[in-house]
């Protein structure tokens, strides 16, 4: 614009706004705010320029522009307000939807553990939503049995970072120094599984290797522990550590040989036991061969025809004979017991037969049976049939001696037979010799 515009704008007795100074700056630079003073305030929105003191000038009609174009903004916003709803009252149903899945998110995760499973002394790292461990062990399909173990126990909670382990028991016939025991062991080698039944591997002989492998199905294993075993030999003593399996072989381990026939004072296959002693049997001996007496068996045969009491040897036995054979055994230079070890019969014996008399006795006897026989009887013996006389000749009711008792028909002595047999042979004797035979009592029959 040149000056003379100038001249001319101001000669109309326009007021020309002095030109504002430049903001002041800041000490680094800056542009300072500047705080207007309070006797010059900008005119409102809604006062234009013209009326205050910036009336008629450029800066006038420029802020004029702007207020309007404010006062149309808010204008507009009014309207937009009251058109839209209020974005709180939407957000709030999002936020809870939001707050509704965040809190089951959080607890479908502070669900889930992280836990170790170790089977038999395998270990499997598992996430779960088990919430003790029989659910976990049922999820892996895992069975527990009666002898099986579960730590920290088969009926425990389940938490996160947790170590579970299982161990499977297996059946383990053991055969321990002679002796058998069917026992269960969740060990996995038999090693573990000596180590656990408390049985001292050392020195002991096994029949698998310690290192070996027990399987579910179960193991055979047998066991022989050493044991301190001691002979008497030979006047000295042998003691040997041993896990022999049988006395004859602890001894060989000792260094005790034995001869064909000797032997120990146990049984040389029995199992030696810890803390033994047994002695050795140094056995020598000879063989002897008797003859000997096989006795006949005697025979009695009824016979109606001789009278009862009456008995005839028939048929005499015979003795036989048969060859024994003893062994002579020396134990330790001390003789035993023969002993026999076989025999042969050289000579069968022949049996004794004798005819037993079934026919009844004569109760009479013409010409005696009057007499008092009864009176002769107390005299000659007290009445007593089995009397016999100090000298042993006579016996009997009647004092019968042996050779007139047998002349009568008698058998074996007469104080061994009935009453009535003795009577009747006393009449059978009166027949033949009158009172005679009893010169002392015979009176006693006419009595």
């Amino acid at each position: 614009m040149s000056s003379s515009q100038g001249s001319h704008r101001g000669g109309r007795g326009t007021r020309v706004a002095p030109r504002p100074a430049p903001p002041p700056t800041d000490l680094a630079g800056g542009t300072a705010t500047t705080v207007l003073p309070r006797q010059t305030p900008y005119p409102t929105p809604y006062e234009p320029y013209g009326t205050g003191p910036y009336e008629g000038t450029r800066a006038a009609a420029r802020h004029n522009r702007k207020a309007a174009a404010r006062a149309a903004t808010r204008g507009t916003g009014r309207r937009r307000r009251a058109a839209r709803p209020d974005p709180l009252r939407q957000l709030l149903p999002r936020m809870l939807v939001v707050a509704f899945l965040t809190g089951g998110t959080y607890a479908y995760l502070s669900g889930e553990k992280d836990v170790e499973l170790t089977v038999d002394g395998t270990p499997h790292t598992l996430r779960t939503f088990a919430d003790d461990v029989p659910e976990l062990l049922r999820q892996q399909h895992i069975p527990v049995g009666d002898h099986d173990t579960v730590a920290p126990g088969p009926y425990a909670g389940l938490h996160d970072g947790e170590d579970i382990a299982v161990r499977h028991g297996r059946p383990l016939s053991l055969t321990l120094d002679g002796e058998r025991h069917q026992v269960w062991t969740t060990a996995r080698t038999v090693d573990e599984a000596l180590r656990q039944l408390g049985v001292r591997a050392e020195g002991a002989h096994l029949s698998t290797a310690p290192d070996a492998p027990i399987g579910r199905s179960g193991l055979r294993l047998d066991v022989r522990t050493e044991r301190t075993v001691t002979f008497l030999a030979d006047g000295r003593e042998h003691t040997v550590r041993t896990n022999a399996a049988t006395v004859r072989q602890a001894a060989a381990e000792a260094g005790i040989a034995f001869g064909p026939k000797d032997t120990t004072s146990v049984d040389p296959r029995s199992f030696p036991r810890d803390g033994q002693t047994v002695s050795v049997m140094r056995i020598t001996g000879r063989t002897q061969v008797r003859e000997e007496p096989i006795p006949f068996h005697t025979v009695r045969q009824p016979d109606p025809a001789q009278f009862k009491g009456t008995e005839v040897v028939v048929i005499p036995g015979e003795v036989g004979v048969r060859q024994v054979s003893y062994e002579q055994r020396t134990v330790n230079g001390v003789k035993d017991k023969p002993r026999q070890t076989g025999s042969r019969v050289l000579k069968e014996p022949i049996d004794e037969v004798i005819a037993v008399g079934t026919r009844p006795q004569p109760t009479s006897v013409a010409g005696a049976d009057g007499l008092n026989w009864a009176g002769l009887a107390r005299c000659e013996a007290g009445g007593r049939p089995n009397a016999v006389d100090p000298s042993g000749t006579y016996g009997g009711l009647y004092q019968f001696d042996t050779h007139t008792w047998h002349a009568l028909g008698g058998t074996g002595r007469p104080q061994d037979a009935p009453a009535a047999e003795q009577t009747y042979r006393a009449k059978k004797l009166y027949v033949r010799r009158g009172a005679s035979p009893w010169p002392v009592c015979g009176h006693k029959l006419m009595s």
